[in-house]
């Protein structure tokens, strides 16, 4: 059989045909079964990435509870994903999480639960008869910076109450106390670069006089101060002047701080 040139050409391009679809076909197989291979492979990395485990933080410096929340609260935000809960009886942080959760709730506490600074609060308190001294107290106390220190010095006063029952002539009378002297209350925040100390100082003692409601009704006499004051390492500062009433006399109050460890 003879063949014409058209003939020819129509034959050699169904054979190029022929065999570009059976390549095309074994390409596209072994991209699928590479693509499976890829898939398979990948599986158990992708798994293994996003395992879970377990640790426990103890909180060696933030021994409150309300510091404690603050640190879940943060760790929380950043870490939506781990699981976290507060052991208060051991002042620790159980965690479950991944790998990343963990190195990251690592440094963040490594940057949290630092050591306070220490810091040695004296007060005086200055009676003054015009501008002559007459006498000086002075009280020191030891405060951490975020923490609270409450001083006591005095006396507790008996202050009998109660009513008369209408049936019977014994009165149906009860005692209470309270305290009477001096009582200060310091809190600290901050560093030593800008203190910020909010006092109370309160000062009270019973009168000679009486209040002429019942027979032992004492009148008790108080002085207080409160407020927020920014400190420098070393400087006294005065944190008020209390007249006294019914006389020419008054109390300065002054602190100075210093720094412990």
């Amino acid at each position: 059989m003879k063949w014409t040139s058209d003939a020819r050409v129509r034959h050699w391009v169904r054979a190029i045909g022929k065999f570009s679809a059976v390549g095309l076909g074994v390409v596209l197989m072994a991209r699928t079964a590479g693509a499976q291979t890829a898939s398979a492979e990948s599986g158990p990395s992708d798994v293994k990435s996003n395992a879970e485990t377990y640790q426990t933080f103890y909180l060696t410096n933030l021994t409150q509870t309300n510091e404690a929340n603050d640190v879940l609260t943060d760790l929380r935000n950043l870490l939506p994903h781990a699981h976290l809960y507060y052991v208060a009886t051991d002042g620790a942080i159980s965690m479950r999480g991944t790998a990343e959760d963990i190195t990251l709730a690592q440094k963040v506490l490594a940057d949290i639960d630092r050591s306070r600074k220490v810091y040695r609060l004296t007060y005086s308190i200055t009676d003054m008869d015009g501008v002559k001294p007459t006498g000086t107290q002075h009280v020191a106390v030891i405060v951490a910076a975020g923490g609270k220190t409450v001083v006591k010095q005095g006396n507790r006063v008996p202050l009998v109450t109660g009513s008369m029952d209408p049936g019977s002539s014994t009165p149906n009378s009860q005692v209470q106390y309270i305290d009477v002297g001096l009582n200060i209350e310091a809190s600290l925040e901050g560093n030593s670069d800008g203190l910020r100390l909010r006092s109370k100082v309160e000062q009270s003692s019973v009168a000679e006089e009486r209040s002429g409601i019942g027979a032992q009704d004492p009148v008790i006499r108080q002085t207080m101060l409160e407020g927020m004051s920014t400190l420098a390492q070393g400087k006294p500062m005065v944190l008020g002047s209390l007249d006294i009433p019914g006389s020419t006399r008054h109390e300065e109050i002054e602190v100075v701080s210093e720094l412990v460890r």
